[in-house]
């Protein structure tokens, strides 16, 4: 189901928000408080840093927030998706943010097109899910990778998405490209390890999206224009919560009994 956090908050990790309240820059700011988009430590993901010697391999990049953030650092990036009309879209974003050398590929992955070896960070969040084989997915982003490379790893939490489908309207049931499975936290860390990485650090963020996608769904709007009372209250409660003096313990409770991502750093020895 569409509901990758990293796509909801894209335009405002692009250009900012013309509402400073609106879901995606609350989003932004939920999601900057659990270790993304670290402008000032240059971290893409806490313990995940990005600089001009590293090359950046984004497997099912979507909207392409997490690509552009590489690539604004000088990066050498590589964004990888299955969907023409997105790489369109990122190829011409990345050329006007850009700062070092970059491609955009089609390609499901299955080989991915690229030599053993050739990335020092190996991005893929909330691709596992959708994949036919993603033991096989898991291989082929071990073999890019150089030895010491890093990993941004996420898949959905699993009690979330128990929570979406049973208010999934039965039209986006039938969507192609929905999840083909729920994958639970102790079965995630040990597909990785199985694949040969060293896990570094296994989290979970977004309970405010988790919320948010929930009500999405009842509230039946389009998601180009989510405007919605129910989504309004939600999203300034969530920022009256943020602001208040145990906000940041509230986030991590909450965020780690039902995120709507779980999130691994790992490496390759």
């Amino acid at each position: 189901m569409p509901h990758r956090a990293e796509d909801a908050v894209a335009a405002a990790a692009a250009s900012g928000e013309s509402l400073p309240h609106g879901p995606s820059a609350v989003g932004l700011h939920d999601a900057k408080l659990a270790g993304w988009y670290g402008e000032d430590s240059g971290e893409l993901f806490r313990g995940m840093p990005i600089g001009a010697d590293d090359v950046v391999v984004d497997v099912g990049c979507g909207a392409g927030v997490n690509a552009v953030f590489c690539a604004r650092r000088g990066a050498h990036v590589y964004a990888i998706d299955r969907e023409p009309q997105v790489i369109r879209e990122l190829r011409a974003r990345l050329g006007a943010e850009a700062r070092g050398e970059y491609a955009a590929l089609v390609s499901d992955a299955n080989p991915l097109p690229l030599d053993d070896g050739r990335a020092t960070r190996v991005v893929c969040t909330e691709v596992l899910q959708h994949v036919e084989d993603p033991h096989r997915m898991l291989a082929e982003l071990v073999r890019v990778g150089a030895p010491g490379a890093l990993y941004l790893l996420s898949v959905p939490g699993a009690l979330q998405e128990t929570l979406q489908e049973k208010l999934l309207p039965p039209a986006y049931r039938e969507l192609p490209g929905g999840a083909l499975r729920v994958i639970g936290r102790d079965e995630f860390a040990q597909w990785v390890g199985e694949a040969g990485l060293t896990v570094l650090e296994h989290t979970q963020h977004g309970f405010f999206w988790s919320i948010w996608w929930a009500l999405f769904w009842g509230c039946q709007v389009e998601l180009h224009d989510p405007a919605h009372p129910a989504l309004d209250h939600w999203t300034a409660a969530w920022q009256s919560l943020l602001d208040t003096p145990q906000g940041l313990q509230l986030k991590r409770q909450l965020d780690e009994f039902m995120p709507i991502s779980q999130i691994i750093v790992a490496r390759k020895p």
